[in-house]
């Protein structure tokens, strides 16, 4: 996902550069001035747009077992500017290549199999620092503490609002 929403910016960025070839040709871009040479152009495009691209951003590790949060979470995810992958199990996560990459894991508490403070236990047991936030639709205040003083950054209660959730992520990978 993360590919094609790179790819699909370079295809926008790419049309724009040949609409703006010519000063005063096609749509004019907010970043040239009208005494602007097309080198000048290219320059400061490149300075603007293509160096953030490269730059590493932090992967934010979705499990839930609910479909409609493992599509809905990543792509806010890349709103924020994170890197994002969703796995529907504990066990899918455990056994993927993404455990080494993972700077921040979102994590259901209810899940079939091995439930979210199981997967925190393991990833402890395997001494893996990662910060966890806890998402849960069970309104319980006694989960929240108990994820809490084992260790978690956060744990919201769905649905939880998007400015909540990047709350959480600022203060979980400042932690880190």
């Amino acid at each position: 996902m993360t590919v094609s929403c790179v790819s699909a910016r370079r295809l926008r960025i790419s049309t724009r550069l040949r609409e703006d070839e010519q000063p005063g040709a096609g749509r004019s871009c907010k970043c040239r001035r009208q005494s602007d040479t097309k080198a000048q152009w290219t320059s400061s495009f490149q300075r603007r747009i293509l160096v953030p691209m490269v730059v590493k951003r932090s992967l934010v590790t979705v499990v839930d077992d609910d479909e409609s949060m493992r599509e809905s979470l990543p792509d806010l995810l890349l709103e924020f500017g994170y890197a994002a992958r969703a796995f529907s199990s504990a066990e899918e996560f455990l056994a993927s290549d993404c455990l080494d990459q993972t700077n921040c894991l979102i994590l259901d508490v209810a899940m079939p199999g091995m439930t979210g403070p199981d997967l925190q236990h393991e990833l402890r047991v395997r001494q893996r620092e990662i910060p966890i936030i806890f998402i849960t639709a069970n309104r319980d205040e006694t989960i929240r503490a108990r994820v809490l003083e084992q260790g978690a950054e956060e744990c919201l209660f769905k649905p939880f609002g998007d400015s909540a959730l990047f709350v959480a992520l600022q203060s979980a990978l400042s932690s880190r």
